[in-house]
């Protein structure tokens, strides 16, 4: 799932009534609300009990979901350690086994996997 996140602040709701579902977080423990449209059931955004100024807007829901550049400086993979055993992980991004902080904001190191080197072409 791509999740770009932005702040609270800038995410503006221009029609509609989306529903939300409360679940609690395995990782911190913390409620996650995910907002969904009530009549046909799309995710839309996520807000954060752990993170109050932040929002993590679903890409699919955008027309183009390929216009934000996903790079090192900006990007993260989180939760691998729940990933499928066939996920795909892009080469030079950070990654995280679980969430990228402690739950008290500690960061925790990143994993940044390399290209492999492909022999003979």
């Amino acid at each position: 799932m791509v999740e770009p996140i932005f702040s609270r602040d800038d995410l503006v709701l221009t029609s509609g009534d989306p529903k939300t579902f409360d679940l609690t977080s395995e990782g911190s423990g913390k409620m996650v609300h995910v907002h969904f449209c009530g009549d046909c059931g799309t995710k839309l955004w996520l807000s954060f009990e752990r993170f109050p100024d932040a929002v993590g807007v679903y890409a699919g829901t955008f027309d183009d979901p390929c216009w934000f550049a996903i790079e090192p400086a900006t990007s993260k993979h989180i939760f691998l350690g729940m990933a499928r055993k066939d996920t795909v992980v892009p080469a030079g991004l950070p990654t995280y086994v679980e969430h990228a902080t402690t739950n008290d904001g500690v960061a925790h190191e990143p994993r940044i996997f390399e290209a492999p080197k492909i022999i003979g072409t």
